[in-house]
């Protein structure tokens, strides 16, 4: 049975009765992986290497192709638009790729926007990975009073201002509980704990293939990078005997060349040496 694609209307109405589940996907076997599991939700970006983004806005329609049965997310690049109008341009080319719902970590002020052009949009709240340089760093974001207060006064700024979910990385569960009974929209934890509405992962940790710092919030199901440190030394072996071979004039199997009649060859043997 084909899989139902959860509209936005479907995903807020799973709020408070059951944990969504989201993943990043990076390229079309993810995606393909991640619809066959029942993911509800996948994500994909573009063009934003200084996050180790380095896909292509083509990409996202190839991922959209892939996984047509699951609501899929899509994000610009960061600092790619500086107002309104450029936000709605971004947003609806990927919504004309298939696109359901638009990421921006953006003002409540431009997100009102994108609602009133009825843009769905996920924002985020805690540590904004793009907002650092104001946060002091990778840091857990709530841990004092008025700074998980903050946090409360942002999702509740966001939730009015028309978003329909948020990212909520690494705050104190405790703090994130609060922060999702007191909107209506849904929040997604990223080492947020499962006080959330559900959670979120990239594939490249959930697959094991992160390079690099392993985010504390992140979860390993598998050893990909085992594997493909395996199918890369097969890789090799395959190409160093493909070269030996084409050395070696190894090309003449009959199981992969075509062969010409005894009369057919005489008879070509004659015509060749008239020209």
């Amino acid at each position: 049975m084909t899989k139902k694609k959860l509209t936005v209307y479907d995903l807020l109405q799973l709020k408070g009765k059951r944990q969504i589940h989201e993943v990043y996907v990076n390229n079309v076997e993810e995606a393909i992986a991640a619809e066959e599991a029942g993911m509800d939700m996948i994500v994909t970006a573009y063009g934003m290497p200084w996050h180790g983004i380095h896909a292509t806005f083509e990409n996202v329609q190839r991922i959209r192709d892939a996984a047509p049965n699951t609501h899929l997310m899509g994000a610009a690049p960061e600092g790619s638009f500086v107002n309104s109008a450029e936000a709605t341009r971004k947003a609806y080319d990927l919504m004309r790729s298939g696109c359901d719902s638009f990421y921006t970590n953006n003002s409540s002020d431009l997100i009102k926007d994108l609602r009133k052009e009825n843009v769905p949009v996920v924002s985020h709240v805690g540590l904004v990975p793009g907002n650092r340089n104001w946060t002091g760093g990778f840091r857990a974001i709530g841990k004092t009073a008025d700074e998980a207060l903050g946090v409360v006064r942002h999702a509740m700024e966001l939730d009015d201002a028309g978003a329909i979910g948020l990212e909520v990385e690494v705050i104190p569960p405790k703090v994130a509980e609060i922060v999702t009974k007191k909107v209506k929209l849904l929040t997604i934890s990223m080492g947020s704990g499962s006080t959330c509405d559900g959670q979120y992962l990239f594939s490249q940790d959930v697959l094991g293939y992160t390079e690099g710092h392993m985010p504390r919030h992140a979860r390993v199901y598998r050893n990909f990078k085992e594997e493909f440190s395996k199918l890369h030394k097969q890789r090799v072996d395959a190409y160093k005997e493909y070269i030996k071979d084409v050395e070696n004039k190894k090309f003449d199997d009959p199981k992969i060349t075509v062969g010409i009649e005894d009369r057919e060859y005489d008879k070509f043997l004659n015509l060749v040496e008239k020209i």
